[in-house]
């Protein structure tokens, strides 16, 4: 072999040899579209103007027992919110005084969970929630440990009025931890419709409506929506794992459907 060849390989080897990234690091969330550099939105955080440290601003609320929300670096010059709860504790970013015109809106919100529950038996989270005037505790987006299949699968709830305690969960929607994933969702007053999207791929199986929901046979009706929180909340005690941490980025509350692009 020609000593232009090995000379030629001795340089292309360090590249190729190079030690892979390390698989307990997380993947740097990616690049919001901007949303609230343009406007439009009825609430937007992307947590870029925020300081590193204890989350606070004069546009939003915190509402925490037994958690925390900080703002971190994030890869790529990034910020992002580190949701931390202990037990069946909570933490949530808390829009108040929020009033959608008619009723309707759209979210968005990219995310990356660490662990979802493995015990006990149908334990059951929450990461957005919705209340107003009405009895209806609404939850676009949550979730519940199911112990016949051994897995954590997305679903809708609600709670606290006359459809009862529910998540409308479905085996095609498995909750997926350690991956940034951008969803969406819609609150449709027309038929007190939630619809949601994973990574823009629509989820119909996930969809719930006024007779169409997985609580009591009375109708399912939206309350004047007036708060937002996102977040986590597990409700059963001694969980496990014992403490949870997710990451959340590029919140954007709409009239119209705001995409992941």
């Amino acid at each position: 072999m020609s000593r232009v060849v090995l000379s030629c390989l001795a340089l292309l080897l360090p590249l190729t040899a190079a030690p892979a990234a390390s698989a307990s690091a997380p993947p740097p969330p990616p690049h919001g579209p901007g949303t609230c550099a343009k406007g439009g939105t009825l609430f937007c955080e992307d947590f870029q103007s925020l300081p590193i440290g204890g989350a606070a601003s004069l546009r939003w609320g915190v509402d925490t027992k037994h958690g925390t929300l900080t703002v971190e670096h994030a890869e790529r010059g990034q910020k992002v919110l580190h949701v931390h709860t202990e037990g069946n504790g909570r933490a949530f970013l808390k829009v108040d005084d929020f009033a959608p015109p008619g009723n309707g809106f759209y979210g968005r919100l990219r995310l990356r969970v660490k662990a979802f529950p493995t015990a006990p038996d149908w334990a059951h989270y929450t990461l957005v929630e919705a209340t107003g005037a009405g009895p209806e505790i609404v939850r676009p987006l949550g979730g519940q440990y199911v112990p016949t299949l051994r897995t954590d699968l997305w679903g809708v709830g609600a709670d606290g009025g006359p459809t009862g305690d529910w998540t409308n969960w479905r085996e095609s929607a498995p909750s997926q931890a350690g991956a940034w994933q951008c969803v969406e969702w819609r609150m449709d007053p027309a038929d007190n419709a939630i619809s949601l999207w994973f990574d823009g791929v629509p989820k119909p199986d996930l969809t719930v409506s006024t007779r169409a929901h997985g609580g009591n046979d009375v109708d399912f009706v939206f309350p004047r929506f007036d708060t937002v929180k996102i977040g986590w909340q597990l409700y059963q005690p001694n969980p496990s794992p014992a403490a949870y941490d997710l990451w959340v980025d590029d919140i954007a509350l709409s009239t119209r459907r705001v995409g992941c692009a």
